[in-house]
């Protein structure tokens, strides 16, 4: 069957630019400019099925399930990305968030010729990462129809896994393949079909909320901080100590001396100050309540006032 552009808005020309080779630098800005800001206007639009998304991702992951995007081309990238992003800011296993992109890692960087096209490998890739009912499958496309995704989406039902679609057009294909379906139609692009731009940038701002959403379900996150950050450099070493201070209101000294008795781990390292506990007594306070730190906090204090510590 042939692909119809005609009724995928991402596909048609804003009228807005129709100048495009001609406008001066100034007037090229200062249009994207305008018609970027209109993005999250669009998501917002969404927001209750954004809701939903993350509600049933962290129900995943706190059986141990896994999160699965999966996506072609700028999506798939964006997929990989968000993917990657988690290991350093939340402190996840690789395997708790993963990005699969058609045509496989080599499509990062290079097209990767008929994969998205393909039904069958999309199923094929979750396959081989033995997706089970516990698991979530993000099904990302910007026209709403690949092969690729739709194909991955019905492989992940029929195991009974979760899945969410998400894609930049109205009536998308791809939301009739999955139990929770993200729309967020962004309208023509500045440069004609480059959904690298418009669409691209809703996709990573819905995909930030489901990741960042989730993580804070699974006690990831305390007040604003990420206290489960990976120390793997030095400027991260330095934060994850500024953290820590601006958690519990400690000095500098306090920090990184708690920082380093915590085997460098930052929550830890925040429960021991909060509740004056060793390290052992604070980690299996964390240990009880699921590693949220504010439960923590509130189950040393009833401790304390029970006279049970």
């Amino acid at each position: 069957m042939a692909i119809n552009l005609d009724q995928m808005t991402t596909e048609t020309r804003n009228q807005k630019t129709m100048a495009l080779d001609t406008m001066t630098v100034h007037d090229f800005a200062t249009v994207m400019n305008a018609e970027d800001q209109t993005v999250a206007q669009s998501v917002q639009q969404a927001l209750a099925a954004i809701e939903t998304a993350i509600q049933t991702i962290s129900r995943s992951l706190k059986k141990d399930g896994r999160l699965f995007y999966i996506g072609a081309g700028t999506s798939g990238r964006l997929g990989v990305l968000d993917a990657a992003e988690c290991v350093p800011t939340f402190g996840t296993d690789p395997e708790m968030v993963q990005g699969l992109i058609a045509g496989g890692m080599k499509a990062m960087t290079v097209a990767v010729e008929g994969a998205e096209d393909s039904k069958e490998l999309g199923k094929t890739d979750l396959l081989q990462r033995h997706l089970s009912a516990d698991d979530t499958v993000v099904g990302i496309a910007a026209s709403g129809r690949t092969p690729y995704v739709i194909g991955g989406l019905d492989y992940a039902q029929a195991v009974g896994a979760a899945t969410i679609s998400l894609a930049c057009n109205t009536h998308a294909e791809i939301s009739q393949h999955a139990q929770i379906a993200i729309e967020v139609p962004v309208g023509p692009e500045v440069l004609t079909g480059s959904t690298r731009l418009k669409a691209g940038t809703a996709q990573k701002l819905v995909l930030n909320m489901l990741s960042t959403g989730a993580m804070i379900g699974l006690g990831k996150v305390f007040q604003n901080l990420m206290v489960d950050v990976l120390p793997t450099n030095e400027k991260l070493v330095v934060r994850s100590q500024r953290i820590i201070q601006q958690a519990t209101g400690c000095d500098a000294a306090t920090a990184a001396k708690a920082f380093e008795a915590a085997d460098q781990h930052v929550k830890l390292a925040i429960v021991m100050i909060l509740t004056q506990r060793s390290s052992t007594d604070a980690q299996k306070l964390l240990t009880q309540t699921n590693g949220f730190i504010s439960q923590t906090v509130t189950a040393s204090s009833e401790e304390k006032t029970d006279g049970t510590r």
